[in-house]
């Protein structure tokens, strides 16, 4: 399922927003990205209502959205700083439960690395600055693993709008920077233990001190109550709660599939 809402650039170069019902799904491409230090120089929600925003900082990586989308056939796009009504407590956690499964499901996944020059040779992984690369700081925050994880397609461009490669062809550079195993990248990650996806957290760090926690529910395939206020500790303690349970779950459903495999082989042929 898609965002409910998705942006959608107008011939007069404008951004308005599209409301999309469950019955005519779109494709879609999603932006990755770090948020710029300042949080007032991200178009917002409001901007793009009010038809402005061009005029702050974080146009730049929007624009590059609007016309990458455009370029590979994609009418709409989402991107987090200015698809969500965050005045919405309803809309936001709605939004932070759902956004591992929108990831997923977009189309194109294009990682914006404002960090990152491309240099002379763009189109070539074997010739990036290994060092620049490494060390963009995309690399560092919370809500990007989920993002490197959860969709299919995914690629990076640098902060001139270069296409440096994508998850597949970078994939041993993204395992040594990270450490996260290259099988990861396939989405699939019911093969690695709870104990290993915590692993891929480590000096990782979020702005607001709870999302250390619901950054990782997707990672995890558990869903939380957003709760901004109740601290870090509080949060992580509802997140293991909510794995453990999930755990639980899982193997008493597979107790159950084993009793009746078990009662089955029992059985004597009539």
């Amino acid at each position: 399922m898609s965002p409910t809402r998705l942006l959608k650039r107008q011939l007069d170069g404008g951004l308005v927003f599209c409301e999309i019902t469950n019955e005519e799904d779109q494709a879609y491409a999603i932006l990755s990205h770090t948020w710029l230090t300042d949080n007032n120089e991200e178009v917002s929600f409001r901007d793009v209502e009010a038809g402005t925003g061009k005029s702050k900082a974080g146009w730049r990586k929007i624009q590059f959205c609007a016309d990458q989308a455009a370029a590979d056939g994609l009418r709409y796009f989402w991107i987090d700083t200015c698809c969500i009504d965050k005045s919405s407590s309803a809309e936001l956690s709605e939004a932070i439960n759902s956004m591992f499964r929108w990831y997923r499901e977009a189309a194109k996944c294009y990682v914006y690395l404002s960090d990152v020059s491309a240099g002379k040779h763009s189109q070539s992984s074997q010739l990036l600055r290994p060092r620049s690369f490494g060390q963009s700081r995309w690399f560092t925050r919370g809500w990007t693993l989920q993002e490197l994880l959860a969709p299919r397609s995914v690629e990076f461009f640098s902060r001139d709008c270069k296409r440096l490669g994508d998850k597949s062809s970078l994939e041993r550079q993204i395992h040594e920077i990270t450490g996260i195993p290259v099988d990861a990248f396939q989405g699939n990650l019911s093969q690695f233990s709870d104990n290993e996806r915590m692993l891929w957290t480590k000096n990782r760090n979020t702005t607001k001190e709870e999302d250390q926690a619901y950054c990782l529910m997707g990672i995890f395939n558990v869903f939380l109550p957003v709760l901004y206020g109740e601290g870090k500790i509080h949060a992580l303690e509802r997140l293991r709660e909510a794995i453990n349970r999930r755990s639980r779950s899982k193997l008493a459903t597979l107790g159950t599939h084993s009793k009746r495999y078990t009662t089955n082989l029992r059985r004597k042929p009539e």
